[in-house]
């Protein structure tokens, strides 16, 4: 029976890789997916990324619709940067409880307390978060953009533990706000030190976005591309790994020689994997859910995004 459902799925799966070819062809669409999405998506998409990438692909697209495969904030820096463009997502309510952390008064009533500051967000946020937001930035970009930053003061948000990576490599002065992804939080020494046990030829890779303590056991620390990066060049034959287990479609895909055990079973962002191939095809054949961000909300998000795009 269970080979039965296996054969099936599969042969629903190339029917809906079909149907989406030719619905991509007529749309004139584009399907970014992030890392950390469900293989089924991963496969399909014509990129796949961390965030960081994916905003650059949606700004220089000429494509006229984008499919953006992942949550929901994504979906709004894609539609603030390729405004022309519609922009749908899978499921609406592929949310980002760190993205929920931080919002604009709390922000503004931050800021005022520190007049000489300037905010950098964390491009995990919402489009109001990033419209008081000086300039934004990523996991793979965040120590440089922070370094460039014409300012002494940091309002770092949402992300207290990548800020906590970050305070290590600047000389600035970081205000970090007390907001954490919930997935990479659950890592825990005793997770590590387990695994480590199982496994000890293994190198401990792992996401900034994990507590501190966790950080500091590793034996290379970056951001998803980072980590990919670093797998696929490493001589190194056998990681344990320290985030979101989509990371695994495309760390196997690199790397069909390596062994790649992640760190704990609970490394699964429950948000990003709402997504599935049966979504992405209905909203290509529904045009919807549809992004929309206020204009004057995009305006000023914009300059923060774009900021960040020109820090090299």
């Amino acid at each position: 029976m269970e080979a039965l459902a296996l054969e099936r799925k599969a042969e629903q799966n190339r029917e809906l890789r079909e149907r989406l070819l030719q619905l991509k062809k007529e749309r004139n669409a584009i399907i970014l997916a992030h890392y950390y999405q469900r293989d089924e998506i991963q496969e399909v998409a014509d990129f796949r990324g961390d965030s960081f990438l994916l905003a650059q692909k949606a700004a220089e697209t000429d494509a006229d619709v984008i499919v953006f495969c992942g949550v929901h904030f994504m979906g709004e820096s894609a539609k603030i940067l390729a405004p022309n463009k519609i922009v749908l997502v899978p499921d609406e309510r592929a949310g980002c409880p760190m993205a929920d952390m931080v919002n604009p008064i709390g922000l503004r009533e931050l800021k005022a307390k520190h007049p000489n500051a300037k905010v950098v967000t964390y491009i995990n946020s919402s489009a109001d978060v990033k419209a008081e937001t000086d300039i934004c930035c990523t996991s793979a970009n965040a120590v440089k953009v922070v370094n460039s930053v014409d300012a002494d003061e940091i309002i770092w948000c949402p992300d207290k533990n990548l800020g906590h990576y970050v305070q290590q490599h600047t000389d600035k002065k970081m205000i970090l706000w007390e907001g954490y992804c919930n997935t990479h939080d659950m890592l825990t020494i005793k997770d590590v030190e387990e695994m480590r046990a199982k496994h000890p030829n293994a190198q401990f890779v792992v996401h900034p976005e994990c507590r501190p303590e966790v950080v500091e056991m590793a034996d290379f620390v970056g951001s998803t591309t980072g980590i990919l990066k670093y797998c696929r060049e490493s001589s190194h034959q056998e990681f344990i790994v320290g985030t979101e287990d989509g990371t695994g479609y495309q760390l196997r895909l690199d790397s069909p020689n390596k062994t790649f055990h992640f760190a704990s079973k609970f490394l699964v962002c429950p948000n990003m994997k709402v997504n599935n191939l049966k979504k992405v095809v209905k909203c290509l054949e529904t045009m919807q859910p549809q992004i929309y961000v206020p204009q004057d909300v995009a305006d000023k998000a914009k300059l923060s995004l774009e900021r960040m795009l020109l820090v090299k």
